[in-house]
């Protein structure tokens, strides 16, 4: 009668292990949950799959003079980062590597760009249509945008993670100066994070934006 049940017992276990179907992390991005940027895969039958963490809602003015929110970006996959029209140093390089991915992508309608201002007093509407015709963004394809500082500034912190002397000291007077690219899915979640100065994460960002095109 034990070894009956025992072999039960047994034959349960197997079938249930049998079920789950690891995932495979070669051909599926993670999930960032936290400042920390550590990458978690989770299943969608992961008790956690509904908490993953999402960009919160925003409201901000892009350089036509649009209203630009999360509707915006619904079912899109998007790639977001912060900049100033008056920088010298690593926005320049910035927007010329998100001009190079929007002539990759400018005929797929599933692939937004959008870029946040940190230095609202100074990068009005009229400021930023000037730097997005300089910089040859596309109507509909990359917003620039402006909007209330505070506004900008905690969506940066605490939507993006692009602040990480702020994590580091919670000063909210900081200013925000990153060279980060970050890639979110079509459902508002962050799925990488990349250096956007460098050509080597620009090649791996590309190869991502592949791979999360093949989950929706």
């Amino acid at each position: 009668m034990i070894k009956k049940v025992v072999s039960l017992v047994l034959l349960s276990t197997f079938l249930s292990c049998k079920k789950e179907v690891p995932i495979d992390k070669s051909t599926t991005l993670p999930f960032y949950n936290s400042a920390a940027f550590t990458p978690e895969w989770i299943s969608k039958k992961d008790t956690n799959y509904s908490k993953i963490h999402r960009i919160d809602s925003f409201e901000f003015t892009n350089q036509n003079g649009y209203l630009i929110t999360n509707k915006t970006f619904e079912g899109k996959i998007y790639i977001a980062d912060f900049f100033f029209t008056t920088c010298p140093s690593i926005c320049p390089i910035l927007a010329n590597n998100m001009a190079t991915i929007q002539e990759f992508y400018k005929e797929d309608a599933s692939v937004l760009l959008l870029s946040h201002t940190v230095m609202p007093r100074v990068d009005s509407v009229a400021k930023i249509k000037e730097y997005a015709l300089e910089k040859g963004a596309i109507d509909g394809k990359w917003h620039l945008i402006t909007g209330d500082r505070d506004h900008i500034y905690n969506i940066a912190r605490t939507s993006y993670f692009a602040d990480g002397d702020f994590n580091e000291t919670k000063n909210k007077s900081e200013f925000i100066h990153t060279e980060n690219f970050i890639l979110v899915d079509a459902k508002g979640r962050i799925r990488g994070v990349y250096n956007g100065t460098l050509g080597v994460d620009i090649l791996r960002l590309r190869r991502h934006i592949e791979i999360l095109k093949k989950e929706f």
